[in-house]
């Protein structure tokens, strides 16, 4: 082997029989779309320096061409991919809701009203109830391969108990968002303005009196028309451009159960990601594709999976050119799976994606909803994963099959 590269402590990663790079670089020369769409690296190495959350990428390549190293670990004929970047997910939540799940496999409809439930148990938790909860959920998702994942608030919908929910949130992640229009609680059912005024005030004034990153990084909106607890697209508007206009990027949950304004209004105000988009016209996909590079269209199937709802349509989005993300919607109501794995098997078997479309889309899709890059390349955070399978499609070939772990280095 060369000479060592890399400051301080390396490692060599060998013994990787597939290695997802996500980097268009190494696509380039596949004949095989899916390998070049994620810049397959087959008989890989690794080179990192450092350690845990400080661990960078120094070196990829073949195994064969590998550099020295301070220590080696074989792998054993692995598949490595990058982590999961799980972009959307509500961890900040005590109590149940199984038995709502049990009357929608009946027949009772979604329409956000659970919402409440969650929220009474969350407000009357403790912090330390709390902190557990969270960091037990997240510890749920890096055994199954996630290494970076977005939390938001919203089970509070008090000024107090939102930036609770923003802090413990913070503890865990820098990748906070603050989703005070979740629904209008119940004390404002009959005074929604005053909701919105509360919201897009006193609330946002406390999540960015430090900055705008010191308790949230972005600010959310459930824009849903055909639910009576969530905002129309006129509320929507009035909370995103206050957010954007304190410094806070823009998410939005859009076109959840029915046709309505929140796809085109998150492409208009330049949203990193629109979320759901269950229900689309051809305006909403035209709106999307001309929102490509700055709006992602981030789809949750485990929502549709644990609702009964139908699945969006990916392949129509991906042959139309929108930039596509997959996350877990991790929440207490419609879809208490915390599972990347189980996302990406339902967008193969349901939505029509590709195994290798399904894991970019999970993976630097969702990083770049984040505004981050997920490469495994030279600079980059050794967020890796490794699976006990040879290949990346075992992800959805294995369905159900805890074979990803995030990689502790």
């Amino acid at each position: 082997m060369s000479a060592r590269v890399g400051a301080g402590t390396t490692l060599l990663l060998t013994g990787i029989a597939e290695l997802t790079t996500n980097d268009a670089a190494r696509g380039e020369g596949h004949t095989d779309p899916g390998d070049a769409l994620l810049g397959i690296v087959r008989d890989a190495a690794v080179l990192v320096s450092g350690s845990g959350a400080d661990a960078r990428i120094e070196w990829v390549g073949p195994a064969a061409e590998a550099p020295d190293a301070d220590d080696q670990r074989d792998l054993g004929g692995r598949a490595v991919i990058p982590g999961f970047v799980d972009s959307h997910s509500h961890l900040v939540f005590a109590g149940d809701r199984s038995a709502e799940f049990a009357a929608r496999m009946t027949g009772t409809p979604y329409d956000g009203g659970g919402i409440a439930v969650s929220v009474a148990a969350t407000r009357a938790a403790s912090d330390d109830e709390l902190r557990a909860l969270v960091a037990g959920r997240v510890a749920e998702m890096r055994a199954q391969g996630t290494t970076t994942v977005e939390i938001k608030s919203g089970y509070g919908l008090t000024l107090e108990d939102e930036l609770r929910s923003l802090r413990i949130a913070r503890e865990l992640t820098p990748h906070t968002t603050f989703l005070g229009a979740h629904v209008v609680p119940r004390e404002y059912a009959t005074r929604r303005a005053a909701y919105v005024d509360l919201v897009t005030g006193p609330m946002l004034d406390a999540v960015v009196a430090d900055g705008p990153t010191a308790l949230a990084e972005s600010i959310d909106v459930f824009c849903e028309p055909h639910s009576a607890h969530a905002f129309d697209g006129d509320e929507a508007r009035t909370i995103l451009e206050a957010g954007r206009a304190a410094g806070l990027s823009l998410r939005v949950h859009g076109n959840q159960l029915g046709h309505g304004p929140g796809v085109r209004l998150a492409c208009e105000l330049g949203a990193r990601s629109v979320d759901h988009c269950t229900f689309l016209d051809s305006a909403d996909v035209e709106a999307l594709v001309a929102a490509r590079g700055t709006t992602v269209a981030t789809l949750l199937p485990g929502v549709e999976f644990s609702t009964r709802s139908p699945y969006p349509d990916a392949r129509a989005l991906i042959d139309a050119g929108v930039d596509v993300a997959l996350a877990s919607d991790c929440n207490p109501g419609t879809c208490y799976s915390s599972s990347i794995p189980f996302a990406i098997a339902l967008a193969v078997r349901e939505m029509g994606m590709t195994p290798a479309e399904a894991l970019h889309a999970a993976t630097a899709v969702s990083a770049r909803s984040l505004g981050l890059d997920r490469a495994v390349a030279p600079g980059q955070p050794a967020e890796l994963a490794v699976l006990d399978a040879p290949s990346h499609l075992h992800l959805a070939y294995r369905a159900g099959v805890p074979i990803v772990r995030a990689l502790d280095l």
